[in-house]
């Protein structure tokens, strides 16, 4: 579980989802389409268009044609990723875009003709411009924060379109007093941790804890919402694109997306280990968001050989090869990757300022762009032990964070590295050391490749069919264990999976249930049982395409409804994550089961098993503490409101604060530490191990306990296991 800090839910309510947008009231009240146009869609993109429409027309799985209904759906789906809250455009607007695009939009996309959605966005950038505009001059205005009883909703996802700009503006204006509440609350908090850091320097782990920018509320909002209107100038035609082709493919599912050629880089890189750059990790520096710092160096990447980079390093300007430097102060991180990367072998100059140095001191640095392999990203395996009446018992453990295969250096005949390969030299490895039992972490991981999970499924069982998949014309097809017979590893088995469980991980853990080969343990996975073919010959950037859908073995869709654990742990996840909660996800439904023989029986003893976890969860202080943060958690996410007055609102921040310091101190005391004695202590300790576990490699940092109690309690229910099978036999 990554840390939190629960206390801060209601102010990122009002702070991340209110940065909404705007319609200048001349404008909205007059020609909705009188707006220059200074973006457009070059032949490429337009080529794209078609072919993206073409094929998803033709070839998705639902058989739906791109016909007046579907392209009314695409409209809304465009409409609310630009304007998500409801809070940039007019009734007016919404109600001319239905009547002029509604019904021919998608007929419009199968023809190239990118028009239409480029106009609508050219309005969204002025509505932009006029929201920061108007942010600004009214942050130049007294502000009242003692606004009793007044609330904004923080939840405009269904909620109607204003109807006049008069209404717009008077909640842009309680926009405006709810930032400012939340920025006053946090800059006092901020001072009060760093006068715990003084105090105890201790609580930084070692790290320069640097506190924010020295700015009143209304000088931070200022300097960021003129820096948000300078971005709306970087903006891109391929900005546009993005979210025009992926409003269509959503509205068929939520997994046929676009990826502009950046994006297509990142989706690559995730599949195959893969990356073509420099070899540096980015991020925020901390307490001044207008510069990106270096935060790692990839060993043997273009960077870390050139000797000239370093940790720390602030990037203040890029040059690709052979055009002018761009300033990239201000610049988001995402936007300063986008910059870095690139094709092997090309150029690129960075503009690179150390730690306590002058502009005046900046340095420039030229690298050659190469392919850096992430070898820290693939499986690792360990063991850990437990101890139960006086005797120690060993399990293994392989975490697997994707089912990636390097596939286009298979096809050239290259060296490549594969997370089937990976996983059965790990499952050879710890059987060598004898361990009792082998738990198969999948816990946060989104899939992959469904050939490499076939693989890893044949390296546990005998033989027999892996998963069902049927495409949109019924046909069924089966994919089978083709190793033979081989067996890498025979001995007990566990699974462990949660919300973030997805696609690949849910087919290998159902497998598992299936066969009865091993017991899973979580919560229930994401429920995404569909799969995509990988479109990466377009005219344009890349896409992935729903053609077929996953089923288990007995039948059963892995789609929406996800793998149910067999012993239930904690759900640590917000429960609006996954596929049941998705826009147009495909539902649940059963196919006949296919042949194939059991190989263990795990069912008959999941009551058991399940009781005796209940008793060990109960009493376990790390499970005591996540289920606190959870019920936590859960009320922060139902507020869907907050009150405009500073005073009520430190009190129930203050309060939620309180409630999760008791949650952590009580978790301390009862693992031996030492309580915090404030909560300005506990979030300065919170940042120390935040800073000091950035800069370690993944497999260099020490599992948080937290997400230890979950290896350590499936390691307890396979030997819980062992046992029941020989003292309680069942039939």
């Amino acid at each position: 579980m990554k840390l939190q800090k629960i206390a801060c839910a209601v102010a990122l309510a009002t702070s991340s989802l209110f940065l909404t947008h705007t319609v200048n009231q001349a404008f909205a009240a007059t020609n909705t389409e009188a707006v220059v146009q200074n973006i457009q869609p070059t032949q490429a993109q337009k080529l794209v268009t078609r072919e993206l429409a073409t094929l998803i027309d033709r070839q998705h799985y639902l058989n739906m044609r791109l016909d007046a209904a579907t392209s009314s759906r695409i409209l809304g789906m465009y409409l609310d990723s630009l304007d998500p809250d409801h809070t940039m455009f007019l009734a007016s607007d919404i109600a001319n875009y239905k009547n002029k695009y509604g019904a021919n939009l998608g007929a419009a996309l199968k023809i190239g003709d990118l028009d239409p959605a480029y106009s609508i966005h050219a309005q969204y950038r002025e509505h932009l411009k006029d929201f920061y505009r108007f942010m600004l001059a009214e942050l130049k205005k007294p502000q009242n924060l003692h606004q009793k009883d007044i609330y904004i909703d923080t939840d405009r996802e269904k909620a109607a379109y204003f109807q006049t700009p008069a209404e717009q503006q008077a909640y842009w204006r309680k926009m405006l007093v709810s930032q400012l509440i939340n920025l006053t609350i946090s800059k006092q908090e901020d001072l009060a941790k760093q006068v715990a850091l003084k105090k105890d320097p201790s609580l930084a782990s070692g790290q320069d804890l640097a506190s924010s920018e020295d700015l009143t509320p209304e000088q931070t909002l200022t300097k960021r919402y003129t820096r948000q209107l300078e971005r709306i100038s970087r903006m891109k035609s391929d900005d546009v694109l993005d979210k025009i082709l992926n409003a269509m493919t959503l509205s068929y599912d939520p997994h046929s997306n676009y990826f502009p050629p950046l994006d297509a880089m990142e989706l690559n890189r995730q599949t195959t280990l893969q990356l073509e750059g420099i070899g540096v990790a980015i991020r925020p520096e901390r307490g001044n968001e207008d510069y990106t710092k270096i935060e790692t160096i990839v060993d043997g990447g273009p960077a870390g050989k050139s000797g000239q980079v370093k940790t720390g390093d602030r990037i203040v300007g890029v040059a690709q090869d052979g055009q002018k430097m761009v300033d990239v102060i201000g610049w988001s991180s995402q936007e300063i990757v986008g910059l870095i990367r690139g094709k092997r072998g090309t150029k690129i100059t960075l503009k690179l300022l150390g730690t306590g140095a002058s502009m005046s001191q900046a340095r420039v640095v030229t690298l050659v762009r190469d392919v850096i392999k992430e070898d820290d990203q693939g499986v690792q395996s360990r063991t850990v032990n437990i101890t139960r009446d006086g005797k120690t018992h060993t399990f293994g453990v392989i975490e697997i964070p994707s089912f990636y295969l390097n596939y286009r250096a298979r096809r050239d005949g290259a060296d490549y590295r594969s997370v089937a390969d990976d996983t059965n030299n790990a499952l050879k490895s710890l059987a060598a050391k004898n361990v009792e039992g082998i738990i198969i972490d999948l816990r946060n991981n989104p899939g992959g490749s469904l050939e490499e999970v076939a693989k890893m499924i044949g390296q546990v069982i005998k033989s027999g069919p892996v998963v069902q998949i049927r495409d949109g014309n019924g046909n069924v097809s089966v994919f089978e264990d083709n190793d033979g017979g081989h067996q890498t590893y025979a001995g007990p088995l566990a699974v462990l999976v949660n919300l973030a469980s997805a696609s690949a991980s849910e087919i290998y853990s159902a497998a598992i249930q299936d066969y009865g080969r091993g017991v899973i343990i979580g919560s229930t996975t994401t429920g995404k049982g569909t799969a995509q073919i990988q479109l990466d010959s377009l005219a344009y950037g890349q896409a992935t395409l729903t053609q077929r859908k996953f089923y288990r073995i007995t039948g059963g869709s892995t789609q929406n409804k996800g793998v149910i654990p067999d012993v239930k742990l904690v759900d640590i996840w917000n429960d609006q994550f996954g596929e049941r909660k998705a826009k147009y996800a495909l539902k649940w439904d059963t196919i006949p089961t296919a042949p194939f023989k059991r190989e263990g029986s795990v069912q008959p003893y999941v009551s058991a098993l399940d009781q005796l976890s209940e008793q060990r969860v109960s009493k376990d202080p790390q499970f005591t503490y996540l289920e606190k943060r959870r019920v936590l958690s859960k009320k922060t996410d139902d507020d869907k409101r907050v009150v405009l007055d500073i005073d009520q609102r430190k009190a129930q921040i203050h309060s939620l604060e309180q409630q999760s310091l008791d949650a952590e101190n009580q978790r301390r005391t009862a693992t031996g530490l030492k309580p915090y004695s404030n909560w300005e202590s506990y979030q300065a300790a919170l940042d120390g191990l935040g800073e000091a576990r950035a800069k370690m490699k993944t497999a260099q940092r020490p599992p948080l306990p937290e997400d230890e109690a979950f290896v350590q309690e499936a390691s307890n229910v396979l030997l819980d296991y062992a046992k029941l099978q020989t003292t309680k036999p069942m039939r």
